[in-house]
């Protein structure tokens, strides 16, 4: 007796056995066993439940979260892809992909940080962004190459439990976090869509189950293919070719000024980080003015040099761009709830979930980054912080410890992009700051 089974993107009637290949000819994979995971998937699932997820999915999902519309409208503007075959692989992939499991921390971990931070000495000042999990990379399924998706997994959770609007669009309006492996689907998705076209092809427009390094303009494209406003922060030293590929190659006059803090926009395309990928160092760049509506595109304020560049970029940025210098022992989270930094550095990405200010006896003030970084084991770090006891040396980063070149960081602003709109994101714009000489080596 023969079996049929209904397949989940353009809902024909296929024989079970027939159903594997058939699936991942949608998807239009040169590597069939890439697949074997959702296929499996497919093929032992009950065929209803997924044919009417399809179904409503492509009659009724638009009407009620505006992802599908968002991607409909960027794939309408699209030539390099037909609309239709990117809308059954949008509907599918909300049905097949896989929510991430992860060790779940009873109050979540900033509320235990933020519970330490209050417990330390006075004359400290310490600013938080809202809820984050922690996601760690596992020795059996990322090490080594997983730190980029832990990290988007790490903003991903902060978004979809902090701001409505984006739990709406991002992934489907699943409400919860994906795994890599979809995680990697929705990116492809978004390349096929147009978001970082030409970053893509460092890829070859594939990296579903592969282990290639990913950055900050994969983090971007991903995210603005929701409609999410991702933006890049590149700082690199004078005299070094700026990670959004070769910036100070190109503009001679870029790497010869001397003001810190005036951040220009340019050009880029992922991978983000030039120590991942060979570039093209060929491709031109453009320098455009800064928009009026981006409300962290500003540097530091005054001529700061070396790291500190960083570090008060980030603080202004959760102070919400107040330079005013802390004076009183308290911990806040930020007025504006701004999202985690996704940051970047050579062979590694950390998220920085917050800042803190300590005044010293000579009246300057030492600043920490807030850091949570997937290479830890979420159990050791939820424990250390119970226990308010070690948490320090896994969390705080001082400015000594910046020692690489160059840093990278993606923040999303606020706001769900929509019309016109959509298109301009597809192209990323990276903001340079330079980074004079100063470094603590």
């Amino acid at each position: 007796m023969e079996y049929y089974s209904f397949c989940p993107v353009c809902n024909l009637q296929i024989l079970s056995n027939e159903i594997e290949r058939h699936a991942n000819d949608h998807f239009a994979d040169h590597e069939l066993a890439r697949d074997l995971e959702f296929a499996q998937q497919i093929q032992l699932a009950p065929p209803t439940p997924l044919v009417d997820s399809a179904m409503h999915c492509q009659s009724n999902f638009s009407d009620t979260h505006q992802s599908t519309s968002l991607l409909r409208d960027a794939a309408a503007e699209t030539d390099a892809c037909e609309g239709s075959d990117v809308d059954g692989k949008f509907c599918s992939l909300i049905s097949l992909q896989l929510k991430e499991t992860f060790y779940q921390v009873e109050g979540g971990l900033i509320a235990l940080l933020r519970n330490c931070l209050a417990s330390e000495s006075q004359d400290t000042t310490s600013i938080l962004s809202g809820y984050v999990d922690h996601f760690q990379s596992r020795e059996w399924e990322d090490i080594g190459w997983g730190c980029g998706w832990r990290n988007i997994q790490m903003l991903s959770s902060h978004l979809i439990t902090q701001r409505q609007e984006a739990r709406e669009v991002l992934y489907g309006g699943a409400g919860f976090v994906p795994d890599i492996a979809s995680l990697q689907r929705w990116l492809e998705i978004a390349w096929e869509l147009g978001f970082d076209a030409q970053g893509s092809n460092d890829f070859d427009r594939e990296i579903y189950g592969k282990r290639n390094w990913i950055g900050t303009t994969e983090c971007a494209a991903l995210f603005r293919s929701f409609g999410l406003r991702a933006m890049v922060v590149d700082f690199c030293s004078k005299g070094t070719p700026s990670a959004s590929s070769t910036t100070a190659l190109h503009h001679g006059k870029m790497a010869s000024e001397e003001i810190v803090g005036k951040g220009k926009l340019t050009k880029v395309y992922g991978p983000m980080d030039r120590y991942l990928s060979r570039r093209d160092n060929s491709f031109t760049h453009e320098i455009f003015t800064m928009p009026e509506d981006c409300t962290h595109s500003c540097g530091p304020v005054g001529k700061i040099k070396g790291h500190g560049v960083i570090i008060d970029w980030v603080w202004n940025y959760f102070s919400d761009n107040n330079s005013t210098k802390p004076s009183s022992h308290r911990v806040v989270l930020s007025e504006k709830a701004c999202r985690p930094l996704y940051f970047q550095h050579d062979g590694h990405s950390r998220t920085i979930v917050g800042i803190q200010a300590k005044r010293q006896t000579n009246g300057n003030y030492q600043y920490n980054l807030l850091i949570l970084d997937p290479a830890h084991r979420t159990e050791a770090l939820a424990k250390s912080l119970e226990q308010n006891f070690g948490w320090q040396k896994l969390i705080k980063r001082g400015i000594h410890t910046l020692k690489k070149p160059q840093y990278q960081l993606c923040f999303i602003e606020p706001g769900i992009a929509s019309g016109e709109e959509i298109d301009q994101l597809k192209v990323l714009y990276g903001i340079n700051i330079e980074v004079v000489k100063g470094f603590l080596n």
